[in-house]
C-alpha cells in the first residue's frame, strides 16, 4: 500500500518512503500586447515592418511617426555611401 505524506512548510512529498521536493510555481500576469509587423503599437511607438528586408537597420520615420526596418536603411547602404 502507497503511503503519501504532504507537509506543507518544506514542499516535500514521500511516497513509499522516498522524499522528494515539490515546486510549484503558477505565470504572472502577461505585459501589454503589442505588435510586430504590418504596423500597430506597442508602448507609445508605432511600428511598421510591413516592408522589411534582410539586413535591414530600424530607423524613425517623423512623417509617419513610425519604426521602419525597410530597405531605405540596410547595413549595405552604411557601408556603402553611407552619408554621415
Amino acid at each position: 500500500m502507497s503511503q503519501i505524506n504532504i507537509t506543507t512548510n518544506k514542499n516535500t512529498v514521500t511516497v513509499n518512503g522516498e522524499t522528494r521536493v515539490v515546486k510549484i510555481s503558477t505565470a504572472g500576469p502577461q505585459g501589454p500586447a503589442g505588435t510586430s509587423g504590418g504596423g500597430g503599437s506597442a508602448g507609445g511607438l508605432n511600428f511598421d515592418l510591413s516592408g522589411k528586408v534582410d539586413d535591414a537597420v530600424l530607423y524613425y520615420h517623423a512623417a509617419s511617426d513610425t519604426i521602419k526596418a525597410d530597405n531605405t536603411t540596410t547595413k549595405l547602404t552604411l557601408v556603402d555611401g553611407g552619408n554621415f
